[in-house]
């Protein structure tokens, strides 16, 4: 038998391969630390667990729950932005659950795609933006994004010609996989070439509340009028540790949640109601600051045992990642390579999320600080350097 051309087309998820590499060398005894996937390793708060617990001995829970998600999650997550952006939404129609905010960005290139349109997709990035264009029948136009552009595409160097073929724009700040910021002022153009253009934006902002030093990270939907065109996607996994749960939520354009909710209705049947009221547990407090904490003491560990090594990290404002150049004469899955073979230890070749992100590696925040501290102590003993 013969697959269809759309999954012929589709890459190796570049985790999967990670998850299958590490599975091989641990079977063989080897003590592997890794680097690579951006899944939580602190717990799921104890308020979450014990809602989850209860919700779920309740028989009303057991049966098919509403695609679009319960009324009172939808409204829960519209008073959590309300709360932390000040941004108004009907969770009526402004409002959707999702099953994770994974399924969400793959199905939205379904609702708006037609064969030959293009998604602008940020290049690197988070691969799902890519395979969803692609199993919709769209086209990728790749927006680099380059460190002397602060990891931030160039909106102005997009030809006309593309921006009146472009159906979805697809943005994510704080940035997966370089740890880069956006402003208000960079939204705002965005929502004006996407208003422009009549274009769907997209924001991907499953890190906003990960970040570090006073820094506070801005939701798109705060730019005026962003709501006519944006539509942005919110994620449980890391904010509240929550990964393995799968819940999150799209908000703002009621059209774009409107299509997506029809679509869903058609493909899923929801997410279980135990796991809606538990996330509603989650949501009625703030992440918690130890967990940002955290998350900082081991950017701060690593950022200084990279730039012992010769690097020249700058600690970044947010997110669970550090992004950092690979040593001068080796592509981004050879260092990776040789960063495993000699030492046992997994980083996340740059080239994994596009074109641009050659030449760069990234390291996830997701272990204890004294298996970074072994982990880089691998490194010293074994020459790896940035030069």
């Amino acid at each position: 038998m013969q697959e269809s051309r759309r999954v012929r087309a589709l890459p190796p998820y570049l985790f999967a391969q990670i998850e299958e590499r590490i599975a091989q060398a641990e079977k063989k005894g080897l003590n592997i630390i890794s680097l690579g996937i951006g899944d939580p390793d602190l717990p799921t708060p104890t308020r979450v667990v014990e809602a989850l617990a209860e919700q779920a001995r309740l028989p009303k829970n057991h049966r098919y729950p509403s695609s679009a998600g319960l009324f009172e999650f939808r409204k829960a997550a519209a008073e959590w932005c309300c709360r932390r952006f000040g941004v108004e939404l009907d969770p009526g129609t402004e409002v959707t659950t999702l099953i994770g905010t994974k399924e969400g960005i793959a199905n939205l290139p379904l609702c708006f795609l037609d064969p030959g349109d293009i998604a602008l997709v940020p290049d690197p990035g988070y691969p799902v933006y890519t395979t969803g264009t692609l199993l919709a029948g769209g086209e990728v136009y790749k927006m680099p994004l380059l460190e002397e552009n602060g990891f931030l595409p160039d909106l102005d160097s997009i030809p006309h010609e593309v921006l009146g073929r472009a159906k979805l724009m697809w943005l994510n700040y704080p940035n997966n996989p370089t740890a880069a910021v956006a402003s208000k002022d960079f939204f705002a153009k965005a929502v004006a070439l996407a208003k422009e253009y009549g274009c769907l934006l997209c924001h991907d902002a499953a890190y906003s509340e990960i970040t570090f030093d006073g820094y506070l990270s801005p939701s798109i939907l705060e730019i005026p009028e962003a709501k006519d065109v944006a539509v942005e996607f919110h994620s449980l996994s890391k904010t509240y540790n929550m990964t393995g749960w799968r819940i999150g939520w799209a908000a703002g354009n009621a059209q774009a949640v409107g299509a997506l909710r029809r679509l869903k209705t058609n493909l899923d049947s929801g997410v279980f109601q135990p796991i809606q009221y538990a996330a509603m547990a989650a949501l009625s407090e703030p992440p918690s600051q130890d967990v940002i904490r955290a998350y900082q003491e081991r950017r701060d560990v690593v950022v200084n045992r990279l730039n012992g090594l010769g690097w020249n990290v700058v600690p970044p404002k947010a997110t669970i990642y550090i992004w950092a150049p690979v040593p001068q004469g080796f592509t981004s899955l050879e260092f990776a390579e040789e960063v495993f073979e000699k030492t046992g230890v997994v980083i996340t070749p740059g080239v994994g999320y596009g074109q641009y992100g050659e030449g760069y590696f990234r390291i996830s925040l997701c272990l204890p600080v004294e298996r970074f501290e072994e982990a880089f102590q691998r490194w010293e003993t074994h020459g790896i350097r940035a030069s």
